[in-house]
């Protein structure tokens, strides 16, 4: 597998207006770029969620015993951690943070229920099927351009054993997430037995870095010139293999 880098070239799509529920993503995007045959579309979850109403009022959530629990230890609202624990399929750690999964497999703090760039009063969650999602904003994209673009949306969040939140791919559409290695050959002639790079990860990395925190206003990214790659979706560990969840459950 032989892929070469000439030169790609990454640009922040500026003008977006602050999303609202029913607004039409697809087309408020491509009304900002031109897209291109084999173009990657970054696309925050944020935007996606506030877009769908993925979205909830702190006021009419009843926190539950478990819930007041967390929150007596974290310091954190009671009515926002109920919301967490709603959204995850899993709790793997409950102080000093929560950490769960969600039902698409990926696992972050606090379900990835957020409170920032948001109104007051009101969380955003994680889409219920962001890989659903990346697959429909695709399809439109393609519908109203022609052209076949892949689709990664993010989210961010931290990584064990370092500081500070990157960009992690939680949905894709028009390419594998991992980049498949095993069985070529490196530079000189040994078989790479387990190499596997995750690529939509890395490119929900970059794609952070030009998006910002707080308010840069940047929520997607244009991707040009990534040559196509070969691989599987087998992004998340399952069960048995995950030896830190393993780890973490014993606890």
């Amino acid at each position: 597998m032989i892929i070469l880098y000439t030169s790609v070239t990454v640009t922040g799509i500026r003008g977006l207006p602050l999303i609202q529920k029913g607004d039409d993503l697809p087309g408020l995007i491509v009304e900002r770029c031109a897209l291109e045959e084999g173009d990657i579309i970054c696309v925050a979850s944020t935007i996606i969620s506030k877009a769908k109403g993925y979205t909830r009022h702190l006021k009419e959530i009843n926190p539950g015993d478990r819930a007041k629990k967390i929150a007596d230890m974290t310091g954190e609202d009671p009515r926002f951690i109920q919301a967490v624990l709603d959204q995850a399929c899993d709790v793997l750690i409950e102080t000093p943070f929560t950490l769960t999964e969600v039902p698409g497999g990926h696992v972050g703090v606090r379900s990835g229920v957020d409170a920032s760039n948001v109104e007051d009063g009101l969380i955003i969650t994680l889409p219920p099927d962001s890989m659903k999602e990346a697959e429909e904003i695709r399809n439109e994209l393609k519908s109203l351009t022609g052209k076949d673009c892949g689709v990664i949306v993010t989210d961010t969040c931290g990584r064990s054993f370092r500081r500070g939140q990157t960009g992690h791919a939680i949905g894709w559409s028009g390419m594998t997430a991992i980049r498949d290695f095993r069985g070529d050959n490196d530079l000189f002639g040994k078989t790479l037995e387990i190499t596997e790079e995750a690529v939509v990860d890395e490119i929900a990395g970059f794609s952070n870095l030009v998006m910002g925190e707080s308010n840069n206003g940047v929520p997607v990214v244009l991707f040009r010139g990534i040559p196509a790659w070969s691989g599987h979706n087998d992004l998340y560990f399952s069960p048995e293999e995950d030896v830190i969840r393993k780890a973490l459950k014993k606890e």
